[in-house]
């Protein structure tokens, strides 16, 4: 056989995702050996390195610095004693490790106290009362172990629209940035002189501290966000060295482990439902805000590896819990400290052990931070206030009635209340839809029907009877997995072997694909690399299934079995059309199978053309 009767096939671009285990990041070399040590090594670059390690301290070491001003506004937005969120920060920095070592969600996010729920738990406190804030925060663990375990965030962000999320958030960034306001001209000495020279020199220090941060961080939002924050309280550490201004009031608190739920029997069924109700309303707000933090924390990622939002549930969820047994607080990979952990130059979690390390100095020594001047944190926390409420700029692109709808939802949780803001938000929602449905004359049971679509995993046109394909939301791309089969299947090898090659002969790429192991081997009879994974073999196929008229047919085979392995070899012949002319490539093989309760999977496949 000539070398001119060969096809040639253009190497496909990989596609941009894949499954629960992608391919490796397009930018990352491609390796085209048989040696699977090697291939493996490729895959999965090292991260335990000592210059990784001298990277995640140095960069951990940065974050920590950021994070303890923001944690300390959100503990005073919260009313949670300082040392007890601090202390909730640390806790979670060191889940988060642990939980990567294992099943890593995102690799550079930082944890810590969300501040979109910072009103929710001033409310709870004020209405529960502290000492049943444990039990809050374990009932909201709790159910976010089970959005973790049944993967329900997909149906929450199915069920409440973004553009509400949105609306809500600006409505707790407008309560975050007036509550901090009164810090920004407030005196040591209140006199009947409104504006007195005491208290225009807090006001000019909190203005030029603004403008300090603003230009810094328009100058190096993109390459160290950290330092507008380190400026700002450097600024308010000298200002107050120097200057009489107000200074940050640490109350002494003493950290107690206990049951979080050993005061439910006391308590009245009335306000045990009602804190049950508080508990659903902060796991969706800590899901949802996890969910789209992951989606930005992935891009950030120095290396392009992909994130999982399930892992990272699993994370929370467990520091949550944890956290309730000394009365903490709620917990999730913040933006604002991902982004510098990622930008300082973090390339694991192990940051977050030297981000817990600067933050446990403070839990320790909390008088340290009785040095920090009120008008410079509260310009910190008027700044995250502001960004929530901006983030109502990107809901117009999803146009007008979602931009009303959102600054509707924002008006009420500022006005009324968080839960029953986005409670009368829905109703309206729904209504408005339920209206539009009947204009347009929809039965009801149609409506109930499209209702039911939305919460159901769409099946994918290209699935087969062997093969399930669904997009992958969370990193983009074609997810393939193999169906089940019958335990009872009482296919054998030449049977099986059949059904790759009706797959072959019918160009169906989802019936051939889904013949191999999800991370299965192939260097096919035409490729100049090896290929691993349903997302490389499928690109293959696609390219040998543009040939015109291409057919395999089996010559001989050979069959060994090694407990439950099983190798076939021998000859094939590929068949095509060339400018109309018949073709014929003959070839040889190896199939390495393996035999499962559910069936049987290719794990390797090698073949190439005779020589000429």
């Amino acid at each position: 056989m000539s070398n001119t009767a060969a096809p040639t096939l253009v190497h496909p671009v990989p596609p941009s995702g894949g499954g629960t285990k992608p391919a490796a990041p397009t930018h990352r070399k491609r390796v085209a050996s048989t040696d699977l040590k090697s291939v493996t090594a490729a895959q999965k670059p090292a991260v335990f390195t000592l210059d990784n390690l001298r990277r995640d301290a140095l960069a951990g070491s940065i974050t920590g610095l950021l994070a303890l001003p923001l944690s300390v506004g959100i503990c005073l937005m919260s009313e949670y004693p300082i040392q007890v969120g601090l202390l909730t920060v640390v806790f979670a920095c060191l889940i988060s490790f642990i939980t990567f070592l294992f099943r890593p969600g995102n690799y550079v996010g930082t944890p810590g106290i969300a501040a979109g729920l910072a009103p929710v738990l001033a409310m709870s406190v004020h209405k529960f009362g502290m000492e049943n804030m444990p039990l809050l925060i374990f009932f909201t663990s709790v159910l976010q172990a089970l959005a973790w375990k049944f993967n329900w965030q997909r149906f929450i962000l199915q069920a409440i629209p973004t553009y509400l999320i949105e609306g809500l958030l600006a409505g707790i960034g407008l309560k975050i940035a007036l509550k901090f306001l009164p810090y920004t001209f407030g005196v040591v000495t209140e006199t009947a002189e409104l504006w007195s020279m005491e208290r225009l020199k807090i006001v000019m220090l909190s203005v030029g501290a603004l403008w300090l941060f603003l230009h810094l961080f328009g100058k190096y939002k993109t390459k160290s966000p950290a330092v507008p924050y380190v400026a700002v309280i450097l600024l308010g550490l000298v200002a107050g060295h120097y200057l009489t201004v107000p200074m940050l009031h640490i109350d002494p608190s003493e950290v107690k482990l206990g049951l979080p739920f050993a005061k439910i029997g006391s308590l009245d069924p009335r306000m045990l439902l009602e804190i049950f109700g508080y508990a659903v309303m902060l796991a969706l707000i800590d899901v949802i805000e996890q969910v789209t933090s992951n989606a930005a924390i992935e891009k950030l990622d120095p290396l392009g590896r992909p994130a999982n939002t399930n892992n990272s549930l699993l994370a929370i969820w467990i520091a949550n819990l944890g956290s309730s047994f000394f009365g903490g607080m709620t917990n999730l990979d913040g933006l604002a400290k991902s982004a510098t952990n990622a930008l300082a130059g973090a390339v694991s979690k192990v940051s977050n052990l030297f981000t817990g390390m600067v933050l446990l100095i403070f839990v320790l020594q909390p008088h340290l931070l009785t040095h920090l001047p009120y008008f410079a944190l509260a310009v910190l926390m008027i700044f995250t206030g502001w960004k929530m409420v901006a983030g109502l700029v990107h809901v117009a692109a999803h146009g007008r009635y979602p931009l009303i709808l959102a600054l509707f939802c924002g008006i009420l949780t500022y006005t009324v209340g968080i839960f029953e803001g986005l409670l009368v938000t829905l109703v309206v929602h729904v209504f408005i839809n339920f209206v539009i449905f009947r204009h347009d004359h929809v039965p009801l049971l149609q409506m109930l029907k499209t209702l039911a679509l939305r919460f159901s995993e769409p099946v994918h046109p290209h699935s087969t009877e062997t093969m399930n394909v669904h997009s992958d939301k969370e990193i983009g791309g074609i997810h393939y997995s193999s169906v089940k089969r019958n335990p009872a299947d009482k296919k054998d090898l030449k049977d099986f072997i059949n059904d790759w090659a009706f797959g072959i002969n019918t160009h169906s790429v989802p019936a051939v694909v889904g013949t191999y192991d999800y991370n299965g081997l192939l260097w096919g009879t035409f490729a100049k690399e090896l290929r691993e994974g349903h997302v490389n073999i499928k690109g293959y196929f696609e390219h040998l299934f543009e040939l015109p008229n291409v057919h395999v047919r089996f010559e001989s085979a050979e069959v060994r079995q090694y407990k439950d392995i099983f190798i076939q070899s021998g000859k094939y012949v590929f068949t095509f059309d060339r400018k109309g002319q018949p073709i014929t490539v003959p070839a040889r093989y190896s199939f390495v199978c393996k035999k499962e309760r559910m069936g049987w999977f290719i794990v390797e496949h090698h073949s190439s053309e005779f020589p000429a």
